[in-house]
């Protein structure tokens, strides 16, 4: 190569630009504007997102869209909502819009107004969620079902992702297990008896700052550090019936104790799915908004508005229904036996 197409001859000074300044040819690296997931990792999600398709396309379960954002947000304590500003005129409703963490909100305002069981495939986004699992903007699956329970909702996820993981040559096994019993097993105690101490302990030499953890805090940690790791790889755990503190948007069953009429899946270590027999009480369900931002106001985080056209929808009338959440990015990761998210994604975060 000649010197001249490498910048010059050495001993050539370099070119002036304006009185005693000298300017520098730099040359910089192209980006790296490849996909983070290889080829064989998008057709297999395009092969999971048929699937999905003809799953509830066999069932007669009706594929819906909802807007990505609005004018609330999610007030869950524990998750956080981006947001973003329009302007434009009055009728285009302009003003600050929070992005979805989840298309629920939607639709069980199409459930109240009568469309009956349904779902939704799309993409979601929440703030602060960048790791191994977690990337900032993902794909939900998210499916209601008229007249049924958590319990029943629980043997369709169970079906559809042995399908999905035999679909892909891994298939698992599935075990059911009341949350009771899950934590009975690995930790050694009752989880709606113990009391704060007791919980503490039976993290072991795991510490952590305690500074304004409560009780449901403690039995998270537990979940995560304790018992999360210890599931095995090919086997679907199914956890039901949760402590009335972690019932978010699902109905209580009286007794003694009251039990959150709630399910968890976890594909191995993965926690993959969220399911609830849905909540129909427009004013409980107000009540439980409203505490969520108190929770979020002593830990000094802005609080989204309330989702006033959803408790309107559940004051109109919400059907008996049970509906779930299940993250389509873990599933692959499942399906593929990838490491890190990132490897399941065409363009992940630090790529997009």
């Amino acid at each position: 190569m000649s010197p001249s197409a490498i910048g010059g001859h050495r001993d050539r000074p370099f070119p002036r630009h304006g009185p005693g300044r000298l300017r520098a040819r730099i040359v910089s690296s192209p980006p790296d504007w490849r996909p983070g997931a290889s080829l064989l990792a998008l057709r297999l999600r395009a092969q999971l997102n048929a699937l999905v398709r003809q799953f509830f396309a066999d069932r007669g379960v009706l594929e819906v869209e909802t807007p990505i954002f609005s004018r609330a947000g999610n007030t869950d304590a524990n998750i956080e909502s981006l947001h973003l500003q329009l302007s434009g005129p009055p009728a285009a409703a302009p003003g600050r819009r929070w992005l979805r963490t989840s298309p629920e909100f939607a639709i069980k305002r199409l459930l109240a107004a009568g469309i009956g069981d349904c779902y939704e495939l799309g993409r979601v986004f929440r703030d602060g969620e960048a790791g191994r699992h977690h990337n900032p903007e993902f794909t939900l699956l998210e499916w209601y079902r008229i007249g049924w329970d958590h319990r029943r909702l629980m043997d369709e996820v169970s079906e559809l992702v042995a399908l999905a993981m035999a679909d892909a040559g891994r298939p698992v096994s599935v075990e059911r297990l009341s949350y009771a019993a899950l934590y009975q097993r690995h930790c050694g105690l009752d989880p709606h008896l113990a009391d704060d101490q007791a919980l503490v302990a039976a993290l072991g030499d795991i510490r952590l700052d305690a500074t304004g953890l409560g009780r449901d805090d403690w039995l998270d940690l537990l979940m995560t550090h304790r018992i999360q790791p210890e599931l095995p790889d090919s086997r679907l755990t199914l956890v039901y019936d949760y402590p009335a503190g972690q019932c978010a948007l699902a109905r209580l069953r009286p007794g003694t104790p009251p039990l959150a009429e709630r399910f968890e899946a976890y594909l191995g270590p993965l926690e993959l799915a969220n399911g609830f027999h849905e909540l129909a009480d427009a004013q409980e369900q107000r009540v439980r908004f409203i505490a969520d931002q108190a929770i979020r106001s002593a830990r000094g985080r802005p609080s989204p508005p309330l989702d006033e056209n959803l408790l309107a929808a559940l004051g109109h009338g919400l059907p008996n229904c049970a509906g779930v959440a299940l993250g389509i990015d873990r599933l692959l990761m499942a399906m593929q036996g990838a490491e890190s998210i990132s490897e399941v994604l065409a363009f992940p975060s630090d790529r997009s």
